[in-house]
This record gives C-alpha cells, structure tokens and sequence, in this order.
C-alpha cells in the first residue's frame, strides 16, 4: 500500500462521501487516469469507517433522541414525531440491503469504466437539478410509501457516478422534502448503508491472506472522518442559501470532462 496514494484517496472518499458528487467515482477515477493501484479491501473498510464515525458523531444528539423515541414508543405504545422519522428512517434503509449483497460482484466487473462514471455524473446532476427547482414550497411529511421511494432510490448509487447522497437527495426533494431535511435524510440513512459495506468489506477481508499497514490504515481512517465530518458541516450550512446548484455544475463539468477525454 503506497502511504501517499492511501492518504489521498482517504482525503478524496471523506470529502466526496457526503457531498452529492460520487464517492465512487472520485476513488475510482485516480486508478484509471493516473494508473494508481486499487488500495485493497483494507484500505476499503478503513475509509468507510472513518466515514461512518463522521456521520454517528455530527448526528449523535438526534440518533439518542430518535432512539429514546423509538424505545418509548415500543415499551409504552406512545406514538411521537420523532418516532415515526426513526421507523421512516429504517423503512429508506432497507431495500440497499440485499441489492447491495446480491449485486456488489455485477458492479465491480461491469459498471466501473469511465463511460458509465461520466454519464451517470452528468445525468443524475441532471435530475438533481431538475428536483431542486421544482420542489414545492411546503415541505410534505415523510411516509412510510416516501421512505421506501428513497430507499429504492439509493440502491441506485451502487452505479459508480450516480452519488448516495445525490440520489437519495434528488427522491427526497422529489417527494416533497425541504433542501436541508432531504439532506438529513440522506445523511441518517447513510449510517447502515455505509455499515453494511463496511461489514461486507471486512467479512472479505477476513478471508484474505493479506498483513495490513495498520498505521497507514489508522491515518486513513482519521482522514476520511475528519474531511467528511467537516463536508457534513459544510453541505448543511449552504444548502438553504445556494440550493445545490454548486454540486450540478460541478457534476456537470466533470462529466463533460471526462467525455472529452474519451472521445
């Protein structure tokens, strides 16, 4: 593992994670245009749990909150707001589950090359834009048939270039959701979809005869959490000014880019 090129993949999957840009295709790209050598299933998991702790940590006020209301609720029958969002919640959680296990090889061996990352860059910011313009005034109430929509949704970002956050934001504004709560919505719905990758990803590591650079890994792991904690903080504090206009001409103009340079 190459220190330099793990700490800037490390830097690139924590700004890129939470940012409606492809993680993804930010990781994969480097590999391909400058002939990095894949990290490994190691680095894979280190990153993805630095992400992860970013994410449990600039939400852990609202997941105790959700949590207590989730717990009063099944000991006393005491329905509340904060309750219904949580099971909400887990319904938009659940479909990436078995999508995600079932077709993980299928998207490692065929939806990986720089056609399909520039396409899918320019038309889901397409759609991004589309839903950021016409969303409604109101906000509409998340429903249990709106969460699913979501969920659905986000299995869609296991197409390198489509963007977790991206999707999943694009369905929620959609479906009705203000700027900033679609991207609260996405960002705690992140949490078991990046757990189940990063247990995916261990579980596979687990069965490869490999000695990991644990203080390379434990850097990159530091990096990922802080850049992508610090994209979170970021994304929330301009999406109610300056929508996520920023985000599609950045889609926009990498994908444009990237059609440029193969053909």
């Amino acid at each position: 593992m190459d220190p330099v090129h793990a700490l800037a993949l490390a830097l690139i999957q924590g700004i890129t994670e939470f940012l409606p840009i492809s993680s993804s295709a930010h990781l994969i790209l480097p590999g391909k245009l400058l002939g990095w050598p894949d990290q490994g299933l190691a680095f894979d998991t280190a990153v993805h749990l630095g992400s992860l702790t970013a994410v449990v940590v600039y939400f852990r006020h609202e997941l105790h909150r959700l949590t207590a209301a989730v717990l009063l609720h099944i000991q006393s029958r005491q329905p509340s707001a904060d309750s219904h969002f949580a099971f909400n919640l887990m319904l938009a959680s659940l479909p990436i589950i078995p999508v995600g296990y079932f077709t993980r090889f299928m998207v490692e061996a065929e939806l990986r090359g720089i056609e399909v990352i520039a396409f899918t860059t320019i038309g889901f910011g397409i759609a991004l834009w589309l839903a950021d313009y016409m969303r409604g005034d109101t906000a509409k109430p998340l429903t249990p048939a709106r969460s699913i929509a979501i969920g659905l949704a986000q299995c869609l970002a296991l197409i390198p270039g489509t963007s977790r956050s991206g999707v999943t934001i694009t369905m929620a504004l959609l479906l009705g959701q203000s700027r900033e709560h679609a991207a609260r919505i996405s960002f705690l719905i992140a949490i078991p979809a990046i757990a189940g990758a990063a247990a995916i990803k261990f579980w596979d590591l687990l069965h490869t005869p490999i000695t990991p650079d644990w203080f390379t890994l434990g850097t990159a792991t530091v990096v990922a959490g802080l850049s992508a904690y610090f994209c979170i903080v970021i994304l929330l504090s301009i999406v109610n000014k300056m929508g996520y206009l920023p985000f599609v001409i950045y889609r926009l103009g990498l994908g444009g880019l990237l059609l440029w340079m193969i053909y």
